[in-house]
Order: structure tokens, then sequence, then C-alpha cells
């Protein structure tokens, strides 16, 4: 496999490409594949804040998330709310989104991180120190967990 970078960018610094190719494995996962039904763009895509982070192969984006940031936490401390975690699928099996993950908490964790999961891949996420709280929920159709992950200083 050759060398996916990761990439991460602000909305304003998305190229319209960049922009076309983060939508495309999105709906083509969302809505295609998984058959959500509910709108996939919400506006926290445009946030300053936001933090679109991918790999790209060639001209596609395959491997996605986004880190946006609240002021007020939906969960104990978290501010920062990981999202939109989609691999396409003929690179699933790779480690694509543990790198992406690996990145973010890199960067973020030592700060308090929330996630909704989708619950079937929420070891996945406990694998990086996410614990599940609540009970869990329907959301698009799909059930979901909310996790926590507390900030940790050197992460």
């Amino acid at each position: 496999m050759p060398d996916h970078s990761i990439i991460q960018k602000t909305w304003s610094e998305l190229t319209t490409d960049e922009l076309y190719a983060i939508l495309r494995l999105r709906t083509d996962v969302f809505y295609v594949e998984q058959k959500v039904d509910e709108s996939e763009l919400d506006d926290r895509d445009r946030e300053p804040a936001t933090k679109h982070v991918w790999i790209a192969d060639a001209d596609r984006v395959v491997a996605y998330l986004r880190v946006i940031e609240d002021a007020t936490p939906e969960y104990l401390d978290a501010t920062r709310l990981i999202g939109r975690v989609v691999v396409a699928p003929a690179f699933r099996g790779r480690g694509l989104a543990q790198r992406l993950l690996t990145d973010v908490i890199g960067q973020f964790g030592h700060e308090a991180l929330l996630l909704h999961s989708q619950s079937y891949i929420a070891p996945l996420y406990a694998g990086f120190g996410f614990e599940r709280f609540g009970e869990d929920y329907d959301e698009a159709g799909i059930v979901h967990t909310s996790m926590y992950r507390a900030g940790r200083s050197g992460s």
C-alpha cells in the first residue's frame, strides 16, 4: 500500500475538490451503503474550529473523520466531539481509521473527548481509551452508543 499521509484542514482551507471528495465518501457510505435517513450536512463542517482529518489515495478520500468543538460540554468536561468516522469499503481492514484516531488523540488527547459510535464498532474506540456511557440509542436508523475519553497528560 502506498504511503497515505494524513491531511488536516479547517473549512476555509479546503479546496472544492477536497470538499467534494470528503462529501462523496460520506454520502457513499452513510447514505448508499448504510441507508442513513437523516441529513448529512449539519453546518458543523463549516465552523471555524472544526478539523477535517483524512487520508487520500490519489484524488479520492478513503478515510475521514472530523473533530468539532462545543463551548458547553455534552457530557462531563468533553468539549471536542469526534464524528463522521468513515472508511471506503475497498480500504477497510487496513488500519486507516486507527491511524486517524491516533493522529487526533495525539493532538487533542490531553483534553476530554466524546464520540457517538455505531454500537458494533465501539470496541475499536474502547481500544483508544473511550468508555461507554448511557444507554444505546437509535440515530438515523442505526444503533449508537455514546463514548467518553478523559483527558490525559502526555497524550
